[in-house]
């Protein structure tokens, strides 16, 4: 399977790390990347072929559009014209597939991708959505892609995409939000900023795998299991909820959501 990155920026870098990992071969992987000190950095570090020509995609398998959203329109008007069988997948936050198969001629073999940054660590979760071009093998190609950054979660309704934005692809920072609050406290409470750090973030990074061990527990259950009545975490979680920290959390995840259905009608309207 022989794959183009068009980008060489973190998240191109991460899909390609992961492969590396799991022993894909890096000689049929190419990376279009204009900046040449990102293109010998990318050789050096992963053993890719690094060009600045983009008729290099032509014989790909796999053409994966890792560019800024506001530089895929004119990109695919000119990639149009070396467009075969290849699968399309774009990382291109909020573009639509119709919005990119309008700009690609009518091309339709496109997979739509939501992924998040710790995919950098091969710990991400990609949402991924299939046009109707899409064959089944192209399908399974696009999952071998994304797995080697971490999960991936099928969507068949792309506004979902939009819902995937909101949650697993903006849902780090809010994660680092919360770090940022408890160093804060701990800080207020007299440890030092090394010591805040680290019981912040161990605490969050062992809830973390706790959650994940006992994935059929609801989250509910498992925060009730360390709740004791009239005990110290009861009183933080009433004040929690006197804040409306929940409903807080809730409707800043479906602000996210709004603004990535906006973001993609604005970019994608020519």
């Amino acid at each position: 399977m022989k794959i183009s990155f068009i980008g060489g920026g973190n998240m191109a870098r991460a899909i390609i790390g992961g492969l590396k990992q799991k022993g894909f071969n890096m000689a049929t992987i190419n990376v279009i990347e204009l900046d040449a000190a990102k293109r010998e950095e990318l050789t050096n570090e992963f053993g890719v072929h690094a060009t600045e020509h983009l008729p290099s995609v032509a014989n790909s398998d796999i053409i994966v559009l890792a560019v800024k959203p506001q530089q895929l329109r004119d990109l695919a008007i000119f990639l149009a014209s070396f467009l075969t069988e290849q699968l399309v997948v774009s990382i291109a936050a909020g573009i639509t597939c119709a919005a990119l198969s309008r700009w690609l001629n009518g091309y339709n073999a496109i997979v739509r991708v939501m992924p998040n940054t710790p995919a950098q660590i091969q710990a991400g979760v990609s949402g991924l959505y299939a046009a109707e071009g899409v064959s089944i093998e192209q399908r399974e190609q696009a999952d071998q892609l994304l797995s080697a950054a971490g999960s991936t979660l099928w969507v068949d309704d792309e506004s979902k995409i939009d819902a995937i934005t909101a949650i697993s692809g903006s849902g780090p920072a809010y994660v680092f939000y919360f770090i940022e609050a408890l160093e804060q406290a701990a800080l207020d409470l007299g440890f030092d900023a090394d010591q805040a750090r680290t019981l912040s973030l161990q605490t969050f990074l062992g809830a973390s795998q706790l959650a994940a061990s006992q994935a059929d527990i609801p989250a509910a259950t498992l925060r009730a299991q360390v709740t004791s009545k009239g005990g110290t975490t009861e009183r933080a979680i009433l004040s929690m909820e006197q804040a409306d920290i929940k409903p807080a959390i809730i409707q800043a995840a479906h602000a996210a959501a709004e603004r990535a259905r906006e973001l993609g009608e604005q970019l994608g309207k020519d």
